[in-house]
């Protein structure tokens, strides 16, 4: 059966070529269209597609208020379109927090001038999000938060002048309810010398939830690996050490590792670690599908650190992270795995655990605890 496609965006060209390239699929069917996010809704209630694909910028109401209206009514798999842009980059991590489960870049440039590539990175993305856990995870939407209490607005951007940088309260992100299953024993502590996380689809919300259970005084170093582009992991990065009380930046060539502190990969390239502690960020390279690639820096965390490593597999599509878990396997270091029902996409988790490299399978909501029993 076809999966069944509502588009969204006020641009009527925007609208016809994305249903063009979907209704060339013949595995994929649009059902309708809408302009503006209160006909989403409607249309989303009348038509119940599988998937949603949603710009954000639109008359009325934008995408992200159609979002969090949409997984309150009806959730569905939302597929939003962004620029690539810092601020589109916030606005995409907005509408991921308010239940989108992917996104796009918006390039009408590459539409026009290479739409063979298009397409199938499209089609890819609704067949697979498609099967994402959104629909029967009964997601509910943040519920709307107080605002912490004022603190002092830093004299710039940066906060290094300070020697105690106060950070706001997380914002609660809301834990999906789904079926029991069962789970792991409690890990044993252990002195690691490293935290490596890597995930992709469902990547951004999770990275939240895991990294807000974690103390200012967490003891290990942790590095990040998020498939996102290069114009989102610095937003992103900024947006998680806002949130965190342990600290997170975008990683830079020769950044040094440290306890309390987690480096995020930067798009379009890759992240390796020497046995030095240092970080090495070097291009991406046109061969590989994953820029930053969680192989790349398992494998070389693998070959610096040992049996100290301990990584973690999030959801996303996809098997990338399996060789370079099995690196650190043979060396003695664990890895653990996202469960199926906790997960947006499960399919890089899945990857660990059907070639029994998993020590450990845990809820989403956790792992960070988890982290901070094996680690603290």
């Amino acid at each position: 059966m076809a999966v069944k496609v509502l588009v969204v965006d006020d641009s009527g060209f925007f609208r016809r070529r994305v249903s063009e390239i979907l209704s060339a699929d013949s595995n994929i069917q649009v059902v309708g269209t809408a302009t503006n996010g209160k006909e989403a809704i409607d249309q989303a209630l009348a038509l119940k597609p599988d998937v949603i694909t949603m710009d954000y910028e639109m008359p009325m109401m934008d995408g992200i208020t159609a979002v969090r209206h949409i997984m309150q009514r009806c959730p569905t798999p939302v597929l939003m379109f962004s620029s690539l842009t810092h601020e589109g980059a916030r606005v995409t991590l907005d509408a991921l927090d308010a239940g989108a489960v992917d996104f796009l870049p918006k390039n009408f440039e590459d539409i026009s001038r290479n739409p063979e590539k298009v397409k199938q990175l499209l089609c890819e993305k609704i067949l697979s999000i498609s099967r994402s856990n959104r629909r029967v995870s009964a997601y509910s939407a943040p519920a709307p938060v107080a605002a912490p209490a004022p603190t002092p607005a830093p004299s710039s951007v940066s906060s290094y002048g300070s020697s105690a940088p106060v950070r706001p309260t997380p914002i609660p992100i809301p834990a999906r309810t789904h079926a029991a299953t069962p789970s792991s024993p409690a890990p044993k502590r252990k002195a690691y010398k490293l935290v490596a996380i890597g995930t992709s689809t469902g990547g951004p919300v999770a990275l939240q939830r895991v990294l807000t259970q974690l103390p200012a005084n967490f003891p290990a170093p942790i590095v990040l690996i998020q498939h996102m582009p290069a114009a989102f992991t610095k937003a992103f990065a900024e947006r998680l050490d806002k949130l965190c009380r342990i600290s997170v930046k975008e990683a830079e060539d020769g950044d040094i590792l440290r306890p309390g502190l987690a480096l995020l990969a930067p798009g379009g390239k890759q992240m390796m670690i020497d046995g030095r502690g240092a970080v090495k960020i070097l291009p991406g390279d046109e061969r590989l599908n994953y820029k930053p690639c969680v192989d790349i820096t398992f494998g070389s965390a693998a070959k610096s650190y040992g049996d100290k490593v301990l990584a973690v597999v999030l959801t996303g599509m996809g098997a990338d992270g399996r060789e370079g878990a099995r690196l650190l396997k043979q060396g003695g270091s664990a890895i653990w795995a996202q469960d199926e029902a906790s997960c947006v996409i499960y399919g890089m988790p899945m990857a660990i655990v059907k070639a029994e490299l998993a020590d450990a399978v845990y809820s989403l909501d956790d792992i960070g605890r988890h982290l901070v029993e094996a680690c603290l």
